[in-house]
């Protein structure tokens, strides 16, 4: 299991179930336990796959709650964003007085500071923080990409433990594990094969809400050496994750787990289902890793 500043390994930052417009908790509790003994490393809740653009503060306290209780002591994170500085270390001071191993923290949407700004928000965020941060690098939502100069310089903070890597920069990825003072974790679900191969610490894996366990012998095969084996795992799940994200995520995602009882297909706007032939084409690829396995 994690320590409060260890993030190896495979974590699902996870949907947030609805049911005629409000959070389905009853849902969201199965979903937590189902996945709790498959070898992952720990749980991100309301991250992007989670929809927390769309969830109110109390709504996301109560979210946090739910899956607390749930994972039974599996280490959990807690995904925030903002633009407003003093807002967002108001809601950090928040959040700890919950049980979290860390935070999951973005730059700043829509401001589009220059990294002297982004330095001053990380460095800001995790001065008020009890918990560590993973700072998370995805510049098609923010609009600024962290350079790697500025990740050293957020590196040397006590606090700022690791990255979910989501910038699409292979040189900086690798040059960052190289380095080897923050843990590389792969936010693009494409790359997490590559990313763990090169050394890195893990993966925040939307996709691994489906045939979890083969995510995880993934990550066990290439952390042993056994790369031929770890390739034989990771051919069919390359098609599912394609199709997963070859509509807005987590719309095909939440299209396969209603089609497997877990939920209700329903997401808030604007976010929207999946149409009604890419979700069979989902399930399609789904059910052929199923007999696969």
């Amino acid at each position: 299991m994690p320590t409060s500043s260890n993030f190896t390994g495979l974590w699902i930052p996870l949907i947030t179930p609805f049911s005629n417009g409000a959070v389905d908790h009853a849902a969201l509790t199965r979903l937590v336990q189902h996945l709790r003994p498959t070898g992952i490393a720990g749980f991100v809740v309301c991250g992007s796959t989670g929809e927390a653009a769309a969830l109110d503060k109390t709504e996301q306290l109560a979210v946090l709650d739910t899956v607390l209780q749930a994972a039974d002591g599996l280490p959990v994170v807690m995904g925030l964003s903002g633009y407003h500085l003093p807002d967002t270390v108001a809601w950090v001071q928040t959040l700890a007085e919950k049980p979290l191993v860390g935070l999951l923290v973005p730059p700043p949407h829509y401001i589009r500071p220059s990294q002297e700004g982004v330095l001053q928000w990380f460095t800001t965020i995790a001065d008020a923080s009890a918990l560590p941060l993973i700072v998370y690098d995805i510049p098609y939502r923010t609009g600024v990409s962290i350079t790697l100069a500025t990740f050293r310089d957020l590196a040397r903070h006590p606090r700022i433990a690791a990255i979910k890597d989501c910038g699409g920069d292979a040189a900086k990825t690798q040059a960052l594990i190289a380095d080897g003072q923050l843990q590389v974790l792969a936010g693009e679900d494409a790359q997490v094969f590559s990313t763990v191969a090169l050394g890195g610490a893990g993966a925040i894996a939307a996709c691994a809400h489906l045939h979890t366990q083969q995510f995880v012998r993934v990550l066990e095969w290439i952390g042993s050496g056994n790369l031929e084996q770890a390739r034989a795992l990771w051919r069919p799940l390359q098609q599912l994750i394609a199709a997963l994200f070859a509509e807005p995520n987590p719309g095909p995602l939440k299209a396969v787990l209603a089609h497997l009882g877990q939920i209700h297909n329903e997401l808030r706007a604007p976010m929207t289902a999946a149409t009604a032939a890419h979700a069979q084409h989902v399930i399609a690829f789904h059910a052929a890793i199923n007999t696969e396995e």
